[in-house]
């Protein structure tokens, strides 16, 4: 540390004499101080802003471009899981939901929807109400689909974009309890209320948070990729008959 420093007070001194040589030299040769006066403030009053376009302006337009690189590799990643894992429990658990109409109002995106949309549909994904018991479910499906994408999920969590993505990272998190819970049990069969109970909490917080994160990905692809946005306008469980068939 003590040498670092140093080695800064050598260089802010040679910069300074330096500066100051060649100043001097300028005095020798054309011996008129009141030009290099003026000269010399005029450079230190523009050392502010020089500062603040650089240092703040600049500086923040370069993290800011930084920062997009891996929110781009990011939201390839959670593409890449709504179209393996995400959309098949969307749609596999919409039976489960109390309050489906609601939901089905509130979700069903359109091209006209604007930032005000996204943000109140978020809002009504994260206030999902699953029943209690889980009528409609089945049980034994979503355990072997969940096993059968097992390999796939543990990939995802391999990458370090998911590091920047708090709230991915919180949905995979949960998703891969459910599975263990369901996993764990030797038998889906005849399962006590309070047992369907328990599951029906373990859905309810993956059903909240995949469904939030679905629509902020929408939203990502709607500003982005509108011919991907076109493609889930038509299939997207969140209506009466979807279909990827253009009417």
């Amino acid at each position: 540390m003590r040498k670092h420093y140093r080695r800064f007070l050598i260089l802010a001194a040679i910069f300074i004499g330096s500066s100051a040589l060649l100043y001097f030299i300028h005095f020798r040769i054309f011996q008129d101080p009141h030009h290099i006066f003026i000269y010399m403030l005029g450079d230190l009053a523009f050392l502010p802003l020089e500062a603040f376009i650089v240092v703040i302006v600049i500086e923040r337009i370069m993290a800011y471009r930084e920062k997009q690189t891996p929110l781009s590799k990011l939201n390839m990643v959670v593409g890449a899981f709504y179209s393996e894992v995400g959309n098949h429990l969307i749609a596999d658990l919409i039976c489960s939901l109390d309050n489906r109409e609601e939901t089905f109002q509130c979700l069903a995106v359109s091209q006209n929807w604007t930032v005000a949309d996204f943000k109140k549909a978020t809002l009504c994904a994260q206030n999902i109400k699953v029943n209690t018991e889980c009528n409609g479910v089945d049980f034994k499906e979503l355990r072997a689909f969940l096993i059968e994408k097992r390999e796939f999920l543990l990939r995802l969590l391999e990458n370090p974009n998911l590091l920047e993505h708090e709230r991915f990272t919180d949905l995979m998190w949960a998703v891969f309890h459910l599975a263990e819970e369901l996993e764990a049990r030797p038998t889906i069969d005849n399962l006590p209320v309070s047992d369907r109970e328990h599951l029906a909490g373990d859905i309810q917080r993956v059903y909240g948070q995949l469904v939030a994160e679905w629509v902020r990905y929408l939203e990502h692809l709607k500003a982005k990729y509108p011919y991907l946005f076109s493609l889930v306008l038509r299939t997207h469980p969140f209506q009466t008959n979807p279909s990827p068939v253009v009417a």
